[in-house]
């Protein structure tokens, strides 16, 4: 919850009526999802491969989704969301995913990224877009928290019925049976698992 909420609250300081997109439907992006929800997004686009994930977007509160493999997902966004939306979060972790976050994002908009691809990988940028079109591109070291401040906050929030985070636990798991369960963490197939070491 810390990195992908911290990333709308915290690092992009997103604001009410403003226009999302999340990159990338594990466990990080979801939380940075149910956070441009409780900013008050007018629209929330969901990316990812699967389409199990992008039902599950729906169910939280994604206005869009689209499947990342899409050749035409650029323009299906743009299209969707008026030219592209204010803030797009990358929590993929991948220099591809990046590029369509960058890419979706409009004139005057912040890309953010908070996953952490292979420390070789680079990202080569359009430099005349970030100038011309005045975008901006940030980092986000776990969600930019300080854990004092945040973990109160989100903890309240979620009280109070506006970070459902809850809703993301996928299932839970023995400890002896914690090898399958990180095979379907992988496979794409859990969100968030809780290991019950009784």
């Amino acid at each position: 919850m810390l990195t992908g909420a911290g990333a709308v609250f915290n690092t992009a300081r997103m604001e009410a009526g403003a226009r999302a997109a999340v990159v990338g439907l594990g466990g990080v992006g979801f939380s940075s999802l149910l956070a441009a929800a409780a900013c008050g997004a007018r629209a929330i686009v969901a990316v990812d491969l699967l389409e199990s994930k992008l039902e599950t977007a729906r169910s939280l509160g994604a206005t869009h989704c689209f499947n990342a493999a899409d050749p035409q997902i650029i323009d299906k966004v743009k299209e969707a969301t008026g030219g592209g939306v204010d803030y797009a979060f990358e929590m993929a972790g991948s220099v591809k995913a990046l590029e369509l976050a960058y890419r979706i994002t409009a004139r005057g908009g912040t890309t953010v990224t908070a996953g952490l691809p292979n420390p070789a990988a680079k990202w080569e940028l359009q430099a005349v877009s970030l100038i011309a079109e005045e975008r901006t591109v940030k980092g986000s070291y776990i969600g930019s928290c300080v854990p004092a401040r945040d973990v109160p906050r989100f903890v309240a929030m979620y009280r109070a019925g506006h970070l459902p985070v809850n809703r993301l636990l996928s299932e839970r798991v023995p400890l002896a049976e914690i090898n399958p369960a990180l095979d379907r963490l992988a496979r794409g197939e859990a969100i968030r698992q809780v290991i019950m070491m009784d």
